[in-house]
């Protein structure tokens, strides 16, 4: 009986041993599955809500015009292609100046080497009030060979992007390359936010806290690529290297809905969301999201600037 009780507890034993080890392998091989990299693993969640589709594209010319470089710009297959070399870079400026509105375009960029150049989607009214201006962008900075574009969004208000520079820059590295396909971009400003998009997924958000850290004055939508060796890739370290001219980017799907400077005061303001401004909870767990995963400089974090200066990052 005796003898027979061990033999039991030993097979048992052997039993529960080899169903633990079972266990363990399938819970192991179930760790791996979720763990291992999907396609869709860098890709932010979905927003839920795509602006873009609720306003109208235009064509190029029925709402913008080359404001220099003429002979680095060509229209054709409905894009707008631009493009830096030794002798000029080029730029186009909407006909209407707007006070709020959305504003979007899909841009496709260059490959290799592009460092010091920038290609730039933007609001402003520096021609309108030269040395006091208001500006709001959307930058791609220029890079090496085998690193990544960064997106540089930016605010200046009433002459801080003039003389003593007050920069409000967050930075982004996309989730896609954009020097593969068209990628829409856009800007939404309201009285009460400015909201930058990719692909309709909110990327940052700039509330009005005060008159005095928002763009209130009419502003005109600009587009253009040109040098700036001084200080956009890297700070300066890589500069534009002309052996790879020319530069080119290229514009499509021009949007800009709104209320311009000449509507009546009963004009309301475009929403970037189902509802009068803001954005819906599936749009901000998106944003939230993607400064998580891809966000790589903010001003308000950086211990190295005067925050005295910018106290929109205080509260």
């Amino acid at each position: 009986m005796h003898t027979q009780s061990l033999c039991f507890l030993n097979n048992n034993s052997l039993h529960l041993s080899s169903s633990s080890s079972l266990f363990m392998a399938f819970f192991l091989f179930i760790l791996l599955i979720l763990m291992a990299p999907s396609s869709n693993a860098q890709w932010p969640p979905s927003p839920g809500y795509w602006p873009s589709s609720k306003f109208t594209s235009m064509s190029f010319y029925k709402g913008y015009r080359n404001l220099w470089g003429p002979s680095h710009q060509r229209f054709d297959q409905n894009a707008l292609t631009i493009w830096l070399d030794r002798t000029s870079g080029s730029g186009f400026k909407s006909v209407l100046p707007f006070r709020s509105g959305y504003f979007g375009a899909s841009i496709k960029l260059q490959a290799g080497y592009t460092a010091g150049v920038i290609t730039a989607f933007y609001l402003s009214n520096s021609e309108a009030h030269p040395g006091f201006h208001d500006e709001v962008d959307i930058e791609f900075l220029g890079t090496t060979f085998g690193k990544p574009y960064t997106l540089q969004t930016n605010v200046y208000i009433r002459g801080s992007g003039d003389g003593r520079i007050i920069g409000r820059e967050m930075k982004f590295h996309l989730w896609f390359d954009p020097t593969q396909n068209f990628h829409h971009y856009a800007i939404l400003w309201s009285p009460k936010e400015l909201i930058f998009f990719v692909d309709d997924v909110p990327i940052r958000r700039y509330p009005r806290k005060s008159d005095a850290t928002f763009p209130l004055r009419p502003m005109w939508v600009y587009g253009s690529i040109w040098d700036a060796s001084s200080w956009a890739t890297e700070d300066g370290k890589y500069k534009a290297d002309y052996r790879y001219q020319p530069f080119v980017a290229r514009y499509t799907n021009f949007q800009a809905s709104g209320c311009s400077a000449f509507a009546p005061a009963r004009c309301h303001p475009v929403s970037a969301s189902p509802f009068r401004s803001g954005l819906t909870g599936q749009q901000y767990w998106a944003m939230r999201w993607v400064q998580s995963h891809h966000l790589v400089y903010d001003y308000c974090r950086d211990s190295k600037r005067d925050h005295s200066l910018t106290p929109e990052c205080w509260g």
